[in-house]
């Protein structure tokens, strides 16, 4: 998928990219439900068991440490956004 500022994905509005990586990229958006900032991870190809695996694993944690997972897609992870320090 293919994604630009703008973008919906479902209730999700991209905003900007923060990163890509080897499993695929993270991006900036917008709940627009719940008007909140979030960090949406992308997978890059078809959510793998090892996509599948990692969001289970994140859901099983409550650190202040560790962001929060929100949500999950076919192909993404929605999680809480935090603003690196300057």
């Amino acid at each position: 998928m293919e994604l630009a500022p703008g973008t919906k994905l479902g209730p999700y509005e991209i905003l900007s990219r923060l990163g890509i990586g080897g499993m695929g990229e993270v991006w900036k958006a917008r709940d627009t439900r719940l008007d909140r900032t979030v960090a949406v991870k992308i997978s890059k190809d078809k959510f793998s068991d090892r996509f599948n695996r990692e969001a289970r694993a994140v859901a099983a944690l409550n650190h202040p440490n560790i962001c929060q997972l929100y949500d999950v897609g076919p192909d993404y992870l929605v999680m809480e956004y935090v603003e690196a320090p300057p």
